[in-house]
């Protein structure tokens, strides 16, 4: 008998993906072949291509979310051309929205990847998703800390312990925290504060660990763009290292309005018929560039002369909050510069 081949034919899968389960829904370029539920395992699904369409164009999506990019690394290995999509950008109908279930999801992702409508998001390779991580890691750590400390003003406040005024600083001295182990409370009080400032400690040593490793990757393989970044007014090391591993390549961004709307610097608009409204920033933006970017550019107002004359003209039409972002997005257009163009940031460009 002869042999099936299905190498002139492209399969489409869309793959609603979950920890314990995968819905699947298999389209052609002229029907829909089937729906169903499978382990949550890359090799499980090329094994039931290979046996109903073997030699076929496998091309594959699924949303982005809580399991990172593994699945489309595993995919590419196994020869399957796999997109990683953003949940917003999937054409959905409303009756889709009503009646929301994982087979309807797969059969979405299939559909829109078989009409050429998905887009996928940049998929980093494995060295940049652990720097990355690392980073991540040590922002959230800092909200820890910050957490913790609440915690324990919280405590004073409600039993009424005011916080003597040599010792009531932003920055929690020895002097402060020795103050906080004295006999403030009895019995069960204490120990409640002396294990909320042991549980910070043990994340500011967490922490200090992290920035050592970050530094050494500062003088590793990112030296050559971290040395870039830092000769922009108002970028330290971390915010560098943070542009470094968020961006990862800068050449995917062929304008500067494309960098702006990835780092969340632009706002909502409305435009239909001669009605035009724009609101405020939009909330779709990368969770940990945005908030360092815009701490760089407090600080670039205060060394950069340029920067803080325009920071200053800008307020007087608008508020300050508002302003730093627009400074913002002139410090990201430096960024792109020196990064794009590979040479050091001068005030003379």
């Amino acid at each position: 008998t002869k042999k099936v081949d299905y190498s002139n034919e492209s399969i489409y899968v869309g793959i609603d993906v979950h920890k314990k389960s995968w819905g699947v829904c298999i389209l052609t370029d002229y029907y829909e072949h089937k729906v169903f539920s499978q382990p949550p395992e890359p090799l499980v699904l090329m094994n039931y291509l290979n046996r109903n369409f073997p030699k076929g164009n496998y091309y594959s999506a699924y949303e982005a979310g809580f399991c990172g990019f593994w699945i489309a690394h595993e995919l590419e290995r196994l020869g399957v051309v796999n997109l990683v999509v953003n949940p917003s950008d999937i054409p959905t109908t409303n009756k889709e929205k009503k009646q929301k279930s994982d087979k309807r999801d797969a059969r979405k992702i299939a559909r829109g990847l078989r009409n050429k409508t998905l887009k996928g998001i940049y998929v980093p390779n494995q060295q940049i998703l652990e720097d990355r991580l690392l980073v991540r890691t040590r922002q959230k750590l800092l909200s820890d800390i910050k957490r913790c400390k609440c915690r324990i003003k919280s405590h004073l406040n409600y039993f009424g312990i005011k916080i003597p005024k040599e010792l009531d600083k932003p920055y929690w001295s020895k002097a402060f925290r020795f103050w906080l182990t004295t006999e403030l409370f009895t019995g069960s009080a204490q120990v409640l504060i002396e294990a909320l400032l042991e549980e910070m400690q043990q994340i500011e040593h967490q922490k200090k660990v992290l920035e050592k490793q970050i530094v050494q990757l500062a003088n590793g393989i990112y030296k050559p763009i971290i040395t870039l970044l830092q000769s922009i007014p108002g970028i330290g090391l971390l915010g560098a290292i943070t542009l470094a591993t968020e961006i990862a390549e800068i050449t995917r961004f062929k304008t500067q309005d494309q960098l702006h709307s990835f780092a969340g610097l632009i706002p909502n608009l409305y435009a239909s018929g001669e009605t035009e409204r724009i609101g405020r920033i939009t909330k779709r933006h990368n969770a940990f560039l945005r908030p360092i970017l815009i701490q760089c550019a407090w600080r670039a107002v205060k060394v950069d002369p340029r920067l803080g004359l325009n920071y200053i003209n800008l307020c007087k039409t608008m508020k300050g909050n508002r302003a730093i972002i627009r400074i913002a997005k002139k410090l990201m257009n430096r960024v792109r510069f020196v990064w794009k163009h590979q040479q050091k940031y001068s005030c003379n460009l």
